[in-house]
């Protein structure tokens, strides 16, 4: 019996797409998960090849951009939490420079 929600296992990502505007993840449960990809603004700025070289990480838990410098957990795209970036970017008055 689970008795807390810290013990109900979080699936891992199998597979990774990316369109021009939408980051879709294939995960081990069988869900597919796909959010805006301007939620993350590193993302969306990479070329078609920097966002086509991902790997993933600990244990498909996270997913890795080395030369984007991003990476993103399965548990932040199942709660629906966008990047800590776009929140800067929005509020933020300075020049930001990709």
């Amino acid at each position: 019996m689970i008795t807390s929600i810290a013990d109900i296992p979080l699936p891992a990502a199998e597979d990774v797409r990316i369109t021009r505007d939408t980051l879709t993840v294939d995960l081990t449960d069988g869900r597919t998960i796909s959010v805006p990809l301007a939620w993350f603004p590193r993302l969306s700025h990479g070329t078609p090849k920097e966002r086509g070289d991902w790997r993933l990480i600990s244990r498909g838990h996270g997913i890795h951009w080395e030369a984007l410098d991003e990476d993103i957990s399965v548990e932040g795209l199942l709660a629906g939490r966008p990047s800590l970036l776009r929140s800067f970017v929005q509020t933020s008055s300075l020049p930001i420079r990709w």
